[in-house]
């Protein structure tokens, strides 16, 4: 199971008003999970034992990063997520955290894809949410997220005995199919309303520890740009009642750094840590008090994300884990649990 992919990379609302009482506990069993993960891989620098074999090796893949490696021609990768996107601050330009009460945003995403032929995967990845705010009414049901269309190419395959990592060339297009523009209230908004293009640079290694248990490194880069879009009344952009006019995205990098260490055949501990940093959103428009200007600013956000894989066989994995957005600056403080299933035929 090579394509591990994202829960959900960010919030899907660009400046709606959120966040809340910090989840505290999640926050200290994510943070101790992750250091068990550090002292795992310390413990397998101070044993020997016979060298295990990649064949005996079964993954689900990290929470977030996604896999190198494609799919063989005719094969499927099915992998549906559950998360609850808990958003419980703020942090300002100065990157002070305020705390708000907690906005849960419970969704569902799905990768869907097939191997097309040699070294070429193509898919779509769904998405679905279900908002519940701190105050006032929830999501009066389940709502259609942005749809993504995916493509990627293996410009490398996994090569020990030449040293050669699995490296491939993503192309993501997402389309705007979520809601965005004349929102009853903008935390109810699921999606960003503009098209948007991702190219992505996907690597995959396998380490070997001293004893002898190994460890799956992976490494990624993704840049996305987004074209301008028009907005109407009150949006995920901040804008009000009455609004009429345009939001400009600003373009985001993410970088992912994930490891996975093979503790037993079937159990496996893993943690992402990831970075994202977001140019500034512009607004122009007008509303019926006069012109509109707004501007978010740039900033970023960086976190970890441990998780723990269980695989039912080599073809068949569940991964549990949390992901914690702690640092930042012009962005929210968030920790997101998931549950998702991974399999391939």
């Amino acid at each position: 199971m090579e394509n591990r992919p994202a829960p959900a990379g960010g919030s899907k609302k660009r400046n709606a008003g959120v966040a809340a009482r910090r989840p505290d506990c999640l926050r200290m069993a994510a943070w101790r999970s992750g250091w068990l993960v550090v002292a795992l891989l310390g413990a397998g620098v101070a044993a020997a034992s016979d060298r295990e074999s990649r064949d005996d090796a079964w993954w689900t893949g990290p929470m977030v990063a996604p896999g190198a490696a494609t799919l063989p021609p005719g094969h499927v990768l099915l992998e549906p997520y559950l998360f609850d996107d808990m958003t419980d601050s703020t942090l300002d330009r100065n990157g002070r955290r305020s705390t708000q009460p907690t906005d849960h945003d419970f969704g569902s995403l799905t990768y869907m894809l097939y191997g097309l032929r040699e070294r070429l995967t193509v898919g779509l990845i769904p998405r679905f949410f279900h908002d519940v705010p701190p105050a006032g009414a929830a999501s009066r049901g389940v709502d259609l997220g942005d749809l993504t269309l995916q493509a990627g190419y293996g410009l490398l395959q996994y090569d020990e005995a030449r040293g050669l990592p699995a490296v491939a060339l993503i192309l993501q297009e997402t389309l705007p199919t979520g809601r965005y523009e004349r929102l009853s209230r903008a935390s109810a908004g699921t999606g960003g309303g503009a098209y948007t293009t991702t190219l992505a640079l996907y690597s995959q290694d396998y380490f070997w520890l001293p004893n002898g248990r190994i460890l799956r490194g992976r490494l990624d880069l993704a840049y996305s740009h987004a074209l301008g879009t028009g907005v109407h009344d009150a949006s995920v952009y901040g804008t009000g009642f009455g609004f009429i006019g345009r939001a400009f995205p600003g373009d985001t990098l993410n970088v992912d750094l994930a490891g996975e260490y093979s503790l037993t055949r079937q159990w496996v501990l893993a943690l992402d840590l990831v970075y994202q940093s977001n140019a500034s959103t512009r607004v122009r428009g007008r509303e019926p008090a006069g012109p509109v200007a707004l501007t978010t600013g740039s900033g970023y956000w960086a976190g970890i994300a441990p998780a723990v894989e269980y695989n039912l066989s080599a073809a068949i994995g569940v991964l549990l884990g949390v992901r914690i957005l702690e640092w930042g600056r012009n962005a929210s403080g968030t920790v997101t649990t998931a549950v998702a299933l991974n399999m391939v035929f």
